[in-house]
């Protein structure tokens, strides 16, 4: 039986850049959802819901094709509230602000939707900041980086200086998990450069 072929559900060029990472055949169709968060919802329940709809809703217009839907959804969660993309210049400042010193964390769910089947995993990496002044933090929201980011920062950027500890996937910051992800496309039998078509 030949592999699935893969959609990635997310128009993230850093998702893009990761898989492409894993020798992974794909192409990307994002997802059009509302991702409001619902009231009371915990930030593991909504990153877990959002990567679900996004697989869903690409599984749905493929439907009768063997293709496999990628779906995920990553967010920073501080105080067990979650800091999601800021929404203007003083949204960034105050996310930067209560980030700054302090230890947060960032989920990321996947959910793959292959041959009737989906699968659904979590991963949760805790980052240190180092204490930012906020010279420091408008001097970082001069740039183009933290615009479209959760937490208002990229780790495989300039962002990357704020940060003095990580326990757990590096990968996963940035916003696709490696290990889980090639996991689960092994699991269904995506072919990667490490697992191909067949092994």
């Amino acid at each position: 039986m030949p592999s699935p072929r893969l959609i990635l559900a997310s128009a993230s060029p850093r998702r893009q850049d990761l898989l492409a990472t894993l020798g992974v055949d794909f192409h990307c169709q994002p997802a059009d959802i509302d991702e409001s968060v619902r009231s009371g919802e915990a930030p593991l329940d909504y990153v877990r819901r959002m990567a679900t709809e996004k697989a869903a809703v690409v599984a749905q217009a493929h439907r009768g094709n063997t293709y496999a839907v990628l779906g995920a959804d990553t967010t920073v969660v501080l105080d067990g509230k979650i800091l999601g993309k800021p929404t203007n210049h003083e949204d960034a400042l105050d996310i930067l602000s209560r980030l700054s010193g302090r230890r947060h964390r960032v989920i990321t769910a996947l959910c793959l939707s292959a041959q009737a089947e989906i699968n659904v995993c979590t991963v949760a990496t805790d980052v240190q900041f180092v204490p930012l002044t906020k010279q420091v933090c408008r001097a970082y929201l001069a740039t183009e980086e933290p615009w479209d980011k959760a937490g208002s920062y990229a780790i495989q950027g300039l962002g990357g200086a704020f940060v003095s500890e990580i326990r757990g996937s590096y990968s996963n910051v940035v916003g696709l998990p490696l290990a889980e992800t090639w996991e689960l496309l092994r699991a269904r039998g995506i072919a990667t450069a490490l697992t191909p078509a067949g092994d």
